[in-house]
């Protein structure tokens, strides 16, 4: 089974924002990918990894994929559990819905910041920002 983690985040909210996905397979990691998307809300952020994450499966093949966040309000969201509000979130929600709906199994999971690949997607959001900012 495939596992995907993802993670987004901005300096200030809004602010310099950047994303980040990290693809598991059986315990080895076989893709990893950063990318810098401006000026923009955390929410935001953590959106646009998931839905590279969900993008990076459908671009692979996988049929089964766990996809984990460390934002709890976004896994939510996309568990049908909490309401989407703002506007431009609205749009990547459908946008994540429509896309995870072409793979035949996916999980959602909230995972703590500290906890599986989580601490790797931050460090590779960390240093595009770094690079960008």
């Amino acid at each position: 089974m495939y596992r995907i983690f993802s993670d987004g985040g901005s300096r200030g909210n809004p602010g310099p924002a950047a994303y980040a996905i990290v693809v598991e397979k059986d315990g080895a990691v076989v893709f990893e990918r950063a990318e810098f998307i401006g000026i923009n809300t955390n929410n935001y952020a953590e959106y646009r990894g998931l839905i590279a994450g969900i993008s990076k499966a459908i671009e692979m093949g996988i049929g089964d994929v766990e996809l984990i966040s460390d934002s709890e309000i976004v896994i939510r969201q996309m568990k049908g559990l909490y309401k989407v509000k703002g506007r431009n979130i609205l749009e990547l929600h459908r946008d994540a819905v429509a896309l995870s709906s072409q793979i035949s199994h996916v999980k959602f999971t909230h995972m703590r910041r500290h906890e599986g690949l989580i601490p790797r997607a931050d460090a590779l959001l960390n240093q595009e920002l770094d690079r960008n900012v």
